[in-house]
């Protein structure tokens, strides 16, 4: 939702933002000095400290908190993930001994007693009151999608909203809980999905989600931004900041299109879908210089996330296997030979000849584990009895 404050709440909305996340940041140095990171832990010790040094009240602060405990559990998953390093080089150590600071605009969560809603009749925008370092506003008007205004206004409950302030714009994110379809057994195996570059997608019935059309638009704007950095002036530098999401933007919008197509594919023909497990591929493989950008703005772990949630909403079994030698392996005949992989897109087993494109061979074979990997999840005392598609 968009809100639309008058130029005394914008003040008043700053200042709360500003002021939150000074809390936040002072929390964290904390937190880092003491060694504590357990939500308990912290409240006990530095609540009152918070709420007085701060002048927040006190759900706010409770929501302080959670903020900043929460910021470290995602710190140390992407530790113990890999993704700032293998453990003693600089860039890990760097992380480990820099508390997290919160930028003066981050964004900021309220639960239902700090942010309330007011809903006015079917199709009508509506109102919000929301807590403030400078007194609750009521009445602050709010605009969105009519289709989302009508969600809200449906939900008995509304979860945690998001205060965001993004060029020059105040928005509020809701949550609400939506149903999951039940959970449907695989029974026709599953469909493969192999991820990469030159091709996003390609599915083991022999779908390819092409990524020439998102790498022209991502060099495009390559060139656009490093022409806009080199003039160095302040209208290139607002260029600059109004295009800077686009890019991110364009690749969400391809990942949210190849996903819904999977999942509806896979709901149609009564299978689960396997998709490999990618964890740390930036930190295990190893590109030229020239190739590491293309790598870097790779947005595969949106297109899990896209995956897995429009699954779950219709029910769809979703699985991760083990990637290793899924290029390399025939699937007719389980020949094994990186030599197999004649180029990016021609696979010839040097076995039984097989010929075909390459990542629809490595589709077949992550179906396969994903028959496999079924298996060991629900029936690990037994064989798996599903046939891979």
């Amino acid at each position: 939702m968009r809100l639309l404050p008058s130029p005394e709440q914008v003040t008043a909305l700053a200042d709360t933002l500003r002021a939150c996340n000074s809390a936040a940041s002072w929390l964290s140095e904390q937190m880092h000095i003491a060694g504590v990171v357990r939500k308990f832990d912290v409240q006990k010790r530095f609540y009152s400290e918070l709420r007085e040094r701060f002048g927040l009240a006190a759900q706010p602060a409770i929501r302080v908190i959670g903020k900043t405990v929460d910021a470290y559990t995602t710190l140390r998953a992407g530790l113990t993930a890999g993704n700032y390093g293998s453990p003693g080089s600089d860039q890990r150590r760097k992380v480990e001994d820099t508390p997290i600071r919160f930028r003066p605009q981050a964004g900021q969560p309220f639960d239902a007693r700090c942010l309330s809603w007011q809903f006015g009749a079917a199709g009508r925008d509506g109102t919000v009151s929301i807590w403030t370092v400078a007194g609750r506003l009521r009445s602050v008007r709010i605009v969105g999608n009519p289709r989302h205004l009508a969600l809200l206004r449906s939900r008995p409950a509304i979860g945690e909203t998001d205060l965001l302030h993004r060029d020059g714009v105040w928005l509020l994110h809701a949550v609400v809980d939506s149903p999951e379809a039940p959970r449907r057994e695989p029974v026709n195996g599953f469909l493969g999905v192999d991820l990469g570059i030159v091709n996003i997608a390609t599915t083991s019935d022999g779908d390819r989600f092409c990524g020439s059309c998102l790498s022209r638009y991502r060099k495009r704007q390559q060139r656009i931004r490093k022409r806009l950095q080199a003039k160095k002036t302040s209208s290139a530098r607002r260029l600059l900041k109004k295009r800077r999401r686009k890019e991110a933007r364009f690749a969400a919008d391809v990942n949210h299109r190849i996903s819904k197509n999977i999942v509806a594919e896979a709901e149609r023909t009564g299978r689960g879908i396997a998709v490999e497990e990618l964890t740390g591929i930036r930190v295990r493989v190893r590109l030229r210089k020239p190739q590491r950008a293309t790598l870097h703005s790779w947005a595969f772990a949106q297109l899990g996330q896209f995956l897995t949630y429009k699954a779950q909403q219709a029910g769809v079994v979703v699985v991760q296997v083990d990637p290793a030698y899924t290029s390399q392996t025939c699937h007719a005949c389980g020949h094994v030979d990186k030599r197999n992989r004649r180029s990016q897109a021609v696979f010839q087993c040097g076995r039984c000849d097989f010929v075909g494109h390459a990542d629809h061979n490595a589709a077949h074979n992550i179906a396969a584990r994903g028959v496999v990997r079924w298996g060991e999840v629900m029936r690990p005392a037994a064989a798996p009895i599903l046939a891979a598609s």
